[in-house]
């Protein structure tokens, strides 16, 4: 079970949402804390927005367009490295690859030709193709990030030629419904927010236009609910947990709500930056993924905006803390929709106690021919441990880095996936008696002895 948050903890956050509110001249503010896929608490200022209300997430659909497009690249469907041209023969593009679309990396401008796309209906793919040509091009492939609406317009485009199916009807059957997103929608369903832009001198409300993006949907077209981004949120922040702290989560972090959905370490992969935003690295694009850097704390997830609509989503993966906001308006006089849930999270993980973890034994022995793997190994000097949780896991006694899991890959051969040695081979030598003497990870040597003579 989740540990409430304590009084100070949600007066705090009540305390940034009410500024938030009011500083930022909007009229309505809301705010949930995520921890483990479920909001664990809400606040909430002015008016027009409730728990259950949805309001439009703009540009966090990217992060579901992006996880719709990795899901097929792992079925083969797609490949990352090949150019948009080879699914889009209309285009002409030259060399930009679908993975350099995904992290804001290809040079695409950032908005189709013709009216605001976000303020005008939309029209079908084969206008969209037809209106780029080579002079999409603002910056050459791979030479700065420069943030692109217009490619994710393409990556839909893809995601309907290789599937046969409207991108929203794959999104809808291959991610929405098997993660139990049931208010997360193409179309508003009531209840959903108004969205309005507030005059700067006046302070009065002017409605904001719902339209249908059309081949533009896959760049922000979407609608959802606080607890449905609190379950995104725990998808993005699962795999990470399940990877590398299998033994010491507690039973309720899921691997993911569904791991026929996306692979962990695919979903790893999205989270790996490959386009930095600038050269201080405050933060940075993954594939479909955006990090934010606040002091020592990485954070994943994506901010949005349609006109009248902010949104934010952003996870702590190490934690499974997330924190998703919404504001009914399209800007914010003081600060920013980011701003505001940088904030919240870093307070929630600055004040907020840890979740108990308690030690479970294990249902069964290690194999038999695991057993004389276990104990202490030395290398240089260094002590390592061996221990068996269903995998063999190397641990140092050291600095507390993350620690080295293998998976049996062969008569004495294991292959790491996890820490520096990630994709790594390591080799069982044994001696005379056939007992394991030396442990060969990528060359370097673990023996039982603390100073072996190594010749």
């Amino acid at each position: 079970m989740t540990s409430p948050l304590s009084d100070s903890v949600t007066a705090q956050i009540a305390g940034f949402v009410e500024a938030s509110q009011r500083d930022g001249r909007v009229p309505g503010v809301s705010v949930g804390v995520v921890r483990n896929g479920q909001v664990i608490h809400g606040a909430f200022a002015g008016r027009g927005l409730a728990r259950d209300t949805q309001s439009r997430i703009g540009s966090i659909s990217k992060t579901f367009t992006a996880t719709l497009l990795m899901q097929l690249r792992d079925a083969g469907v797609v490949d990352l490295d090949a150019p948009l041209s080879a699914y889009l023969p209309a285009l002409d593009l030259g060399p930009v690859t679908v993975r350099q679309v995904l992290a804001h990396f290809s040079g695409l401008r950032r908005e189709p030709h013709g009216d605001w796309w976000e303020r005008a209906a939309g029209g079908d793919v084969d206008s969209l193709l037809a209106d780029v040509d080579g002079g999409a091009l603002i910056h050459r492939p791979m030479r700065r990030h420069h943030y692109s609406n217009l490619g994710y317009g393409l990556l839909g485009a893809v995601i309907e030629k290789v599937t046969g199916d409207t991108w929203w009807d794959a999104l809808r059957a291959r991610v929405i419904e098997p993660l139990g997103l049931t208010r997360t929608s193409y179309f508003p369903i009531e209840p959903y927010a108004t969205g309005y832009v507030v005059h700067p001198y006046d302070g009065t409300l002017r409605e904001e236009p719902r339209h249908d993006a059309g081949a533009m949907a896959p760049a922000g077209q979407l609608w959802s609910t606080l607890d449905d981004l609190g379950r995104w949120a725990g998808f993005l922040a699962g795999a990470s947990v399940a990877r590398d702290e299998r033994r010491r989560r507690p039973a309720s972090i899921p691997a993911t709500p569904d791991p026929a959905v996306l692979a962990p370490e695919t979903l790893d992969e999205m989270c790996h930056p490959v386009s930095m935003h600038d050269a201080d690295w405050s933060g940075a694009h993954g594939l479909g993924l955006e990090t934010f850097r606040s002091g020592d704390r990485l954070f994943v997830g994506h901010t949005g905006s349609m006109p009248g609509y902010l949104a934010a989503l952003l996870v702590h993966r190490g934690s499974g803390y997330g924190v998703a906001a919404f504001v009914n308006a399209y800007t914010m006089s003081r600060g920013s929709i980011s701003g505001l849930a940088v904030g919240v999270l870093n307070r929630v993980l600055d004040l907020a106690p840890p979740q108990a973890q308690s030690w479970q034994p294990a249902a069964a022995p290690a194999p038999a021919h695991v057993i004389p793997l276990l104990g202490a190994w030395w290398w240089m000097g260094r002590a390592y441990d061996a221990v068996w949780d269903g995998e063999l896991v190397l641990t140092y006694r050291g600095d507390g880095a993350t620690p080295w899991r293998f998976a049996e890959s062969g008569v004495d051969r294991w292959r790491c996936h996890s820490g520096m040695n990630h994709g790594e081979s390591m080799i069982v030598r044994r001696d005379a008696s056939g007992q394991p003497a030396e442990l060969d990870i990528a060359t370097f040597v673990f023996t039982r002895e603390v100073w072996p003579d190594l010749g």
